[in-house]
């Protein structure tokens, strides 16, 4: 039995969830952007509460190591490298794309979505970067990995392969560049969470997959860029 504490802050949505054994137990959301800082420590002190557990009852921390927003992935490691060291239990590192593909698939078991030829779709979770592009990664129906990785500007002609193939299922803040360019794709609204790693988490924690804590850093996909301000100082 391992109980985790699951943090995916790479979006505008700040998502903690504490799950035993691959289950959710009790998950704290905000999508207030920039607060992430400020929201991370009360979600947990909160779900501690809630669910009774005291911070050494825990066996790992898992977090979301993107790619995503360079603030938030940033925010989100750091804190869980914090308790990792502090309670010396081990941190699990899963993809941001990976976790965001497992709502999209948990959520369509639960009959909260419902996509025809589900079982045969492709599964596009997409996160937004900056102007045009996004990171996205192709997954089966059940969360296989069908490619990397990678940022992609979007076009009338981006996965036209695969959109003439086979159903293609398009969700996450990303979408929305999308749907005016592909009408033949198929669009449902899903967005990060920490209940999308809990699977995934025990997953790795059973195969004893887990982080170096001192040298772990998320998944940027691209390097951070500084965009000087246009205001001029007097």
């Amino acid at each position: 039995m391992a109980l985790i504490l699951c943090i995916e802050t790479g979006t505008d949505i700040c998502s903690v969830g504490i799950a035993r054994d691959g289950e959710l137990l009790s998950l704290r959301e905000s999508c207030e952007g920039r607060d992430h800082a400020r929201n991370l420590g009360l979600f947990v002190d909160e779900l501690l509460r809630e669910t009774n557990v005291a911070p050494d009852e825990l066996d790992a921390v898992a977090v979301g190591k993107g790619p995503g927003s360079y603030t938030g992935l940033r925010i989100g490691v750091s804190f869980a490298k914090g308790l990792c060291y502090g309670l010396h239990i081990p941190l699990i590192a899963v993809g941001s794309l990976d976790a965001l593909a497992e709502v999209a698939a948990e959520d369509y078991e639960a009959g909260i979505i419902d996509v025809e030829s589900w079982e045969e779709a492709i599964l596009m979770p997409m996160v937004d970067a900056r102007r045009m592009e996004v990171y996205t990664q192709m997954f089966s129906s059940d969360v296989k990995p069908l490619s990397e990785v990678s940022a992609e500007v979007i076009t009338a002609e981006s996965f036209a392969q695969q959109r003439a193939e086979r159903q293609v299922v398009i969700f996450g803040n990303g979408a929305a560049k999308c749907r005016e360019l592909m009408t033949d794709a198929t669009f449902i609204n899903i967005t990060p969470s920490a209940r999308g790693l809990a699977r995934l988490a025990q997953e790795r924690f059973d195969a004893g997959q887990t982080e170096d804590i001192a040298y772990f850093e998320p998944f940027y996909l691209k390097d951070f860029v500084v965009i000087p301000s246009k205001k001029k100082l007097l």
